[in-house]
């Protein structure tokens, strides 16, 4: 299905994902700097090309150098983390934060389960001295890589959206109910009690972004087609 998706008209993403790369303690894999010094490439579950945990670590071991093996095929990211704790392999990149605090969490608490890189513009404030990836990229084309592959991705993962041609005034209204709602005391409780996090993208900025994509530089789409075939 063909689409031009800045035709779209955006409301909102109520969450800005925090991607994050999850070790196991026993991998030996505890920092970003035993993973550049490891001997052999250290192994990442995967799930086919196209999903988040595929393209997020392929993104890192491109821009990053780190030596890495994408073991895909895993359905899901409960099938690579029976695989962690299994020991078929080290981790996995391209989880959120979010996502983690709940279904890692019996290992995140042991220490059995250590976050070694987070992927997201800014440090999620639960996780301040967890390095970004961006900070340890080798070049500037790895740098844009994961600006444009990651953090511009994960903003915009979880938007509303309206169909083309839907009226102005619609927009702003709704808009403008999706800011009120992400700054209302009682969904923010709710959310709290959820133990899930809220980290809003505008309307404005959502279609920025997507404005933005079709603007990429003719080298870094090639690349990214390259690293996520």
């Amino acid at each position: 299905m063909e689409f031009d998706a800045r035709k779209f008209e955006y409301i909102g993403a109520p969450i800005r994902n925090h991607d994050l790369c999850l070790m196991s303690r026993a991998s030996g894999i505890t920092s970003v700097e035993k993973w550049m010094a490891a001997k052999i490439p250290v192994k990442l579950g995967a799930t086919p090309p196209g999903a988040t945990p595929y393209d997020t670590g392929a993104i890192i071991k491109e821009a990053l150098g780190l030596p890495t093996q994408l073991v895909s095929g895993y359905k899901g990211t409960a099938d690579i983390r029976l695989a962690v704790e299994a020991g078929e392999v080290a981790g996995l990149c391209g989880l959120s934060w979010s996502s983690a605090k709940s279904t890692w969490r019996k290992g995140l608490e042991s220490g059995s389960v250590v976050v070694v890189l987070q992927s997201s513009a800014s440090p999620h404030p639960e996780l301040p001295s967890v390095p970004l990836s961006i900070n340890h990229a080798k070049t500037d084309m790895g740098r844009k890589l994961i600006q444009a592959g990651i953090h511009d991705t994960s903003a915009i993962t979880y938007l509303y959206s309206f169909p083309p041609g839907t009226s102005k005034e619609r927009v702003q209204l709704f808009r403008r109910a999706f800011r009120d709602t992400m700054k209302d005391p009682e969904f923010l409780a709710e959310t709290s009690k959820a133990n899930m996090d809220v980290d809003p993208v505008g309307g404005e900025d959502l279609e920025r972004l997507v404005n933005g994509f079709f603007k990429l530089d003719s080298t870094i789409v090639g690349k990214l087609r390259e690293i996520l075939k």
